[in-house]
């Protein structure tokens, strides 16, 4: 008879995780185990802990439809533009409509510039309705503007938009001089076009250092120059990509970064425009529904990139980088169509008509929800097993908020078994031993955390024991 010799184990060092790093979304099993395979509706508020997203309060009412622009004005105003086809200013109380009867579908871009006015303008556009600005009291057309005008921007001190393939500029410091009358001299308006090799139109324009970027929806160049005799549209920034649309751009700090169909992309000038540091949410881009990708938006408030994807059918998700620390956190419940900072508050419109200040506890009253879900952990090979007998989680937890704490012994997939579920009555701001006798050891092992409010998640710990080959 042959006896086969008992299985024993052996107690492991100790897994210690008390920095939290955001999400990665590439091979779960080799990600570090400082970041999560998955969560949802986390800051780096109070890196290296893991904590609950800022909540939102809506500004009045909402409106059918989404909204289709968003704007300051001198940075001290908040304009939108709703589907409805009007144009409101936030008077502090309500939306008061400043102009009706504009395209409902088409989304706006702005800039504000004085250009000869006795006041700085804001200037919109949608390239469908005439050129709109609003000049502190009324908003009106922008004369002489061209027809389909669309991406306004401003650089150099003259206005700069779209039509076609063709860049239109004003004169300089003249919002309305956009026809050239007499002799051109290097302060005349004037246009400058650019043929791609699969005759795309423009799709949007975005100022930078010395230099306005122009995109295509395959390619994109710099237009650099300052006038008629020097303008120059041959310098490509990438010849094989472009962008989604002109929402997908944003700067922050002097950096400009954007949104194309093959990644997230940084770009300083005077190099290829890099992706490297968006890796790891790349899959958010490569699993994106592509039939909305006009949909997505993009945004900045001097720390944090914000990009809206459509993960679904609408913009649903929101990436947010920190640029400080180099984190990726995913972002839920929000559905942006623009974003906007104006003094030191960022504010997002959203698809349901809505627009969005953001700040505070909750989700204009409701409680945030938060996921984070482990990396796949193993032992040194993945023919052992592992087994965790006990298990700590480090909180500060507020009364009315919940938290709940799963196991898994699944690589992937949705299979957890519930090991600790804390009331909303209890408030903690200490850890909590978990024994997880539910789950027996298996070759992988990942734990999962659930919670409602704002709790923040300090260290997560556990008793490990490993296993020989069997």
């Amino acid at each position: 008879m042959q006896y086969w010799p008992k299985v024993r184990s052996q107690r492991a060092p100790d897994r210690v995780i008390r920095v939290f790093n955001g999400t990665n979304k590439n091979d779960p099993y080799f990600i570090p185990e400082t970041q999560f395979a998955h969560s949802k509706n986390l800051h780096s508020s109070k890196a290296p802990a893991a904590t609950t997203r800022p909540g939102f309060t809506v500004l009045g009412g909402s409106v059918p439809g989404r909204v289709l622009g968003l704007a300051s004005w001198k940075g001290q105003t908040l304009h939108a533009v709703f589907a409805d086809g009007t144009w409101r200013r936030w008077d502090g109380t309500d939306w008061i409509t400043m102009k009706s009867g504009l395209n409902t579908s088409a989304d706006w871009s702005f800039v504000n510039f004085k250009g000869g006015f006795g006041e700085t303008n804001l200037i919109g556009t949608n390239g469908v309705d005439p050129v709109q600005r609003f000049d502190g009291s009324i908003v009106q057309l922008l004369a002489n503007a061209p027809a389909g005008a669309n991406y306004i921007n401003e650089h150099d001190n003259r206005l700069y938009c779209a039509v076609g393939n063709r860049i239109h500029y004003t004169g300089i410091n003249l919002a309305e001089e956009w026809t050239l009358t007499g002799r051109p001299n290097d302060s005349s308006p004037g246009t400058i076009g650019k043929e791609t090799y699969r005759g795309e139109d423009i799709i949007g324009l975005r100022a930078g250092t010395g230099h306005l970027s122009v995109f295509f929806p395959s390619s994109s160049y710099e237009l650099y120059g300052t006038d008629r005799n020097s303008f120059d549209l041959s310098n490509a920034i990438a010849e094989d990509f472009g962008a989604l649309n002109n929402k997908a751009m944003t700067n922050l700090e002097s950096v400009l970064y954007f949104v194309d169909e093959t990644g997230i992309y940084e770009y300083s000038g005077g190099v290829r425009p890099r992706k490297k540091f968006s890796q790891p949410v790349q899959w958010y881009i490569d699993n994106m529904n592509k039939a909305l990708k006009q949909q997505c938006c993009a945004g900045s408030d001097g720390r944090y990139l914000y990009v809206a994807l459509p993960m679904g059918s609408t913009v649903d998700t929101v990436l947010v980088w920190d640029s400080q620390i180099d984190q990726w956190d995913v972002w839920n419940d929000l559905q942006p169509t623009h974003i906007v900072k104006m003094g030191e508050t960022l504010y997002m419109a959203d698809a349901q008509g809505r627009v969005l200040q953001m700040g505070g506890t909750t989700d204009n009253g409701v409680a945030i929800s938060c996921e984070v879900i482990s990396k796949t952990f193993t032992v040194e090979s993945m023919s052992q097993r592992i087994r965790w007998p006990r298990l700590w989680v480090t909180v500060e937890k507020p009364v009315g908020s919940t938290l709940q704490v799963y196991l898994s012994k699944e690589p992937s997939g949705e299979s957890w078994t519930l090991v600790s579920d804390l009331s909303a009555s209890q408030a903690i701001n200490n850890r909590i031993c978990v024994n997880p006798f539910q789950v027996a050891q298996s070759n992988t092992l990942r734990f999962k955390l659930t919670w409602t409010g704002q709790v923040t998640v300090r260290e997560i710990s556990m008793d490990e024991r490993n296993f020989p080959v069997v």
